[in-house]
């Protein structure tokens, strides 16, 4: 399952895109994108359906040629590819575009022919089976599995000529959280063979799995950042939940919110518990606070750092986006 990436520098973006901006008509479908994509990382396009992300893509891939701005795939404009150009790239639709008559095998084996991968692939084609779990059902007609089979089957058809940067469009949607994450699974290893992917999806939580984020809305991208420093950009800090075995109080809290290292207002959970977003480390603030609770008479009961869910730094950063507008 190893993929060949030599033409490429470690440390060089294998996509790049700048004030990229398609319209149909009087629609902007996407306005002023500036993306860059390293290679070997998982960079994720969240947002809600019909802020861009399928456009982006097709933008990437050159179905799309752009309004305006330039794009760089691999080092060409997507619309000079050439067909070896292209086996470099895999693609993964939103919906099931493979035979439902043709077994797992053939629509595989289908697949691989169009691709120009050689004659002696079986090898290749039952690796595959075996990464995505399906080689007890290769032999199964399509139609008959169910959807969350159908979308491995896409996968390794997506795999099948081993490309080196793979597009995958909403590959989870619409499966249980279990397959979800199992899916997940499959691109961790896929990163870990050298391949970049870049993923669209709805399901705004699986932003912890990218390494990059980029937060889409109506057609723009709003923020590109890790999924940690989005939170810090969200929140203003890293959240600090603390319980104390003694009310807080309001001068309590007016003192919490006095020192130079913590940012904005004292959140109440409730009269024993407080949350507190700190500037710095939040591990490093902990001992501060720990030694202000001892001089306020507060006996701490438990103090640790909060991970709030992606879909709160979402929310936090599309508010603030539509106040700014």
């Amino acid at each position: 399952m190893s993929v060949q990436t030599d033409a490429h520098p470690e440390t060089s973006n294998i996509a790049e895109i700048r004030d990229l901006t398609k319209s149909f008509g009087d629609e902007v479908a996407v306005d002023s994108l500036n993306m860059s994509i390293p290679k070997g990382s998982i960079f994720g396009l969240v947002g809600p359906s019909g802020c861009g992300k399928t456009t982006t893509i097709r933008l990437l891939t050159g179905i799309y040629r752009p309004t305006e701005g330039e794009i760089s795939v691999l080092g060409k404009n997507p619309a000079e590819f050439s067909s070896k150009d292209r086996e470099k790239l895999g693609y993964l639709l939103q919906h099931f575009v493979l035979y439902p008559d043709l077994t797992v095998w053939e629509n595989l084996n289908f697949s691989a022919s169009f691709y120009g991968v050689g004659m002696f692939r079986n090898k290749r084609l039952n690796e595959l089976l075996d990464f995505v779990e399906l080689s007890e059902h290769k032999n199964k007609i399509s139609r008959v599995l169910s959807g969350g089979m159908n979308r491995r089957l896409s996968l390794a058809a997506t795999l099948v000529h081993n490309p080196e940067l793979i597009f995958l469009d909403e590959p989870t949607a619409g499966i249980d959280p279990i397959l979800r994450q199992k899916f997940w699974d499959y691109f961790k290893d896929l990163q870990k063979d050298g391949r970049t992917l870049l993923i669209t999806t709805q399901y705004v939580g699986e932003a912890e799995y990218c390494d990059l984020v980029g937060i889409m809305f109506e057609g723009r991208l709003l923020q590109v950042d890790t999924p940690d420093k989005l939170r810090r950009s969200a929140f203003g800090g890293e959240i600090v939940a603390l319980i104390a075995n003694e009310r807080i109080d309001y001068e309590h809290r007016k003192h919490f919110e006095s020192l130079p290292f913590v940012n904005g207002k004292v959140k109440v959970v409730d009269d024993n518990e407080i949350e507190i977003i700190v500037e710095g480390d939040a591990k490093s603030t902990i001992p501060q606070l720990i030694e202000i609770c001892k001089q306020k008479s507060l006996s701490v009961k438990s103090i640790e750092k909060k991970t709030p869910p992606f879909d709160d730094v979402f929310v936090r950063l599309i508010g603030e986006q539509v106040e700014h507008d």
